[in-house]
């Protein structure tokens, strides 16, 4: 499985920006998926998680009601409104799981910036 974020940039507070993930194989099919993020100095942290059929997500608390996690054909999608400063990080998509905890995703891609300036 490949996957390969795209959607990043540069945005003010309050703007919104789309992620989206293609994936390879049969990730969209088969596995939950989950956006994480990294900003400099931090931990990657989880963001959201979908499971295979598209019926369950999962939220961040400092997301929930600004983010949404959706999936459409062979994309994963995360739609982001409101967006803060502290939102600033790279963000990267993964297959494998809908748990919080990246060590439980099989399948990583290679992450796209978001900067939220004030």
């Amino acid at each position: 499985v490949q996957l390969q974020a795209s959607g990043g940039g540069l945005v003010q507070a309050g703007g919104s920006l789309r992620l989206s993930c293609t994936a390879s194989g049969r990730a969209f099919s088969t596995y939950g998926m989950g956006w994480f993020r990294q900003a400099p100095g931090k931990e990657r942290e989880f963001v959201a998680a979908i499971n295979w059929s598209g019926g369950s997500t999962y939220y961040a608390d400092s997301v929930k009601g600004r983010f949404t996690i959706s999936k459409d054909k062979n994309t994963l999608l995360l739609q982001m409104n409101s967006l803060k400063p502290e939102d600033t990080a790279v963000y990267y998509c993964a297959a494998g799981s809908v748990r919080p905890t990246p060590r439980t995703y099989d399948y990583w891609g290679p992450g796209t910036l978001v900067t939220v300036s004030s």
